[in-house]
C-alpha cells in the first residue's frame, strides 16, 4: 500500500492516475468481430460464443422453461433480498419522474417539453465469477418505469451453456422482454446491428471488461447510444478520527475485490486513522475468498494524508471518484462542497455496498474521472426530452419580425420567407 503525505497540487494528477490499459490491440479485434456479426448475424455470434465461452447453441435465446427452472432454483432468502432491493430501486427511480414543462414565452407562442421512453434498450450483464444480477435490477427497473417497449438482455453463458439463475430470476422479475446467452464483443455487436435472433437496440447499458468497453464505444459509430464511458471500478473514502477504521477498511476491500485493476483511495487528515486502516486491511484481506484479486488492487491503493479538509476536498474534486464515502467530523463540508462524484455515501453506517444492492440509488456510475461531466444511470437515462411548440396568428406576429431579421443576417433567405409569407396573409 502506498502512503503519501502532504502531496502538492502539482503532483495530484500523477498520484491519482487511473490504472487504465491501452486499447490499441483490443480495438482491431473488436472491429473484426463487429464486421463479421454485421455480415453473418447469428452464425458469427455462435462462432465467437464457441471460441470465447466454449459452448455452442442451436438457440441463443433463453427459453421459458429455463427461466422457470432458474426461478425454482433460487433460495427464498435470496428471492426476498432481490425483491426488497427491487422495491427500493423502484421507489427511488419512480420519484424521478417529472411533469410536462409548459410555458407561453410570449403571447401566442406555446412551448413545452415532454419525456418519451427510448423504445429499444439493450442490457449487458457480465457473468463469470461475479454474475452481476444486481445490475439487472439497476437497469431493467428504471427502463420499465420509463416505459421502454423492448428490453433485451445479453449475458455470457457458462461452460454448460447456462446463464446464472439469479440473473434469469432478476430479469424475469423486472420485465426483461428477451434474454440471450451471448457475451463479450459479439453481444454488443449483435445488439448494435441486430441478427436473426437478437434485436437491434437504440441504447446499450451495462458494465463489462475492457473488450466490452471498447465494443460499446465502437457501437456509437453505428448510431447506437451507450450509458457512459466505462473503466475499472473505483472508490475514494475521506475519513478522519470520527470514522471506524474497520468500516473504512471493509469499504476499501469491497471495491478492491471487483478486480485487480480496481482503484481504492483513502484521503485523511489523520495519520493515526491511516495507520489503523492499513492494519485492518491486512487482517480482513486474509479472510476474503477473492483475496488474490483484492490484494492486487490494494497493492496499488493510495493512503493520502493532507493537512486539512479544504485541501482534501480540492483533491477529491480533482479526482472525481465513481464512489465517494464521507465519514468525518465535518461531513456537511464535504456534502456541500463535492462537485465531482458518481454517488456519495455518508457516515459510518453507509457502506458503498448499500448502493450496489439495496438502498435504491443506481450503481451504474461514471468511472475514470467522467464524474466531472457524466451522471450515473437514472430514470432520464432511458428517456428522450422532446420539445413542442404551437404558434397562433398573434404569436407569429409577435416574433415574426425578429425571425426575419435574424434569418437575413445569417444569409438564410428561405428561413426568412417561411415567416414573411405567413405575416403577409395576416396583413
Amino acid at each position: 500500500m502506498n502512503k503519501i503525505y502532504n502531496p502538492t497540487p502539482e503532483t495530484w494528477s500523477a498520484i491519482l492516475e487511473r490504472p487504465t490499459k491501452t486499447v490499441d490491440d483490443i480495438e482491431q479485434t473488436v472491429k473484426e468481430i463487429f464486421k463479421e456479426v454485421q455480415k453473418k448475424g447469428d452464425v458469427a455470434v455462435t462462432k465467437y460464443t464457441s471460441i470465447f465461452d466454449g459452448v455452442t447453441f442451436d438457440n441463443l435465446e433463453v427459453s421459458q422453461q429455463e427461466i422457470e427452472k432458474a426461478v425454482a432454483e433460487i433460495p427464498n432468502e435470496l428471492k426476498e433480498a432481490i425483491q426488497l432491493a427491487k422495491s427500493n430501486i423502484e421507489k427511488f427511480h419512480a420519484a424521478q419522474k417529472t411533469a410536462k414543462v409548459e410555458v407561453e414565452t410570449v403571447e401566442g407562442v406555446q412551448c413545452w417539453q415532454e419525456k418519451r421512453p427510448i423504445q429499444k434498450i439493450g442490457l449487458y450483464i457480465p457473468g463469470g465469477t461475479a454474475p452481476l444480477f444486481s445490475t439487472v435490477l439497476m437497469l431493467a427497473v428504471p427502463a420499465n418505469i420509463a416505459g421502454c417497449k423492448e428490453i433485451v438482455l445479453c449475458s455470457p453463458p457458462d461452460k454448460n451453456g447456462n446463464i446464472n439463475p439469479a440473473i434469469l430470476y432478476a430479469a424475469n422479475l423486472c420485465g426483461v422482454t428477451k434474454i440471450l446467452k451471448v457475451g463479450g464483443i459479439q453481444a454488443i455487436a449483435a445488439m448494435t446491428f441486430g441478427t436473426e435472433t437478437i434485436p437491434k437496440v437504440y441504447k446499450i447499458f451495462g458494465p463489462g471488461n475492457q473488450f466490452v468497453t471498447v465494443a460499446k464505444q465502437l457501437a456509437t459509430q453505428f448510431g447506437v447510444a451507450i450509458d457512459m464511458p466505462a473503466g475499472p471500478s473505483e472508490l475514494l473514502v475521506v475519513a478522519d478520527d470520527a470514522a471506524v477504521p474497520a468500516f473504512v477498511a471493509s469499504d476499501l476491500l469491497s471495491q478492491a475485490e471487483h478486480g485487480a485493476d480496481s482503484q481504492v483511495i483513502l484521503v485523511s487528515t489523520s495519520k493515526k486513522l491511516i495507520d489503523a486502516v492499513e492494519e485492518e486491511i491486512q487482517m480482513q484481506l486474509e479472510q476474503l475468498p477473492r483475496k488474490s484479486i483484492a490484494e492486487k488492487a490494494i497493492a496499488n491503493s493510495k493512503l493520502i494524508f493532507v493537512e486539512n479538509d479544504t485541501i482534501a476536498l480540492d483533491l477529491i474534486n480533482e479526482y472525481g471518484p465513481e464512489h465517494f464515502i464521507v465519514c468525518t467530523a465535518n461531513d456537511e463540508f464535504y456534502i456541500n462542497g463535492i462537485e465531482n462524484a458518481g454517488s456519495v455515501f455518508i457516515g459510518n453506517y453507509t457502506p458503498e455496498s448499500a448502493g450496489d444492492y439495496a438502498s435504491g440509488t443506481n450503481h451504474t456510475l461514471p468511472t475514470n474521472g467522467y464524474a466531472k461531466n457524466y451522471s450515473g444511470v437514472n430514470l432520464d437515462s432511458f428517456t428522450k426530452s422532446m420539445t413542442f411548440q404551437k404558434i397562433s396568428e398573434k404569436g407569429i406576429q409577435n416574433i415574426g419580425k425578429a425571425i426575419e431579421v435574424m434569418a437575413e443576417a445569417e444569409g438564410l433567405q428561405a428561413h426568412k420567407n417561411a415567416v414573411t409569407l405567413r405575416l403577409k396573409t395576416l396583413e
